[in-house]
């Protein structure tokens, strides 16, 4: 069975209609960015950071890549893989 794989342009209507979902995205990319580079800076891999969060590297690479929407426990997983801890901020 082939799965509807959703079209990019499906998302960016929804950040039409509802601009802080943009805005959202934009900042989880930004965090996943950094996580990647805190990631490098410690030397580690992939695979290491991988094994720490109990995934695959293939999981990793999709998520430091953005190819999937990651939860908030997946991204503090990713954090406290790096020695790094997430805090939620209302504004």
């Amino acid at each position: 069975m082939i799965k509807h794989l959703p079209d990019q342009n499906e998302g960016m209507v929804e950040h039409l209609r509802f601009p802080e979902l943009g805005e959202a995205q934009t900042r989880k990319r930004q965090l996943l960015r950094q996580l990647a580079e805190e990631r490098e800076r410690l030397g580690l891999s992939q695979t290491e950071i991988a094994a720490r969060m109990k995934t695959s590297q293939a999981a990793l690479a999709r998520l430091e890549r953005g190819d999937i929407d990651p939860r908030y426990t997946t991204l503090e997983r990713f954090a406290e893989a790096v020695g790094k801890t997430l805090e939620w901020r209302l504004c």
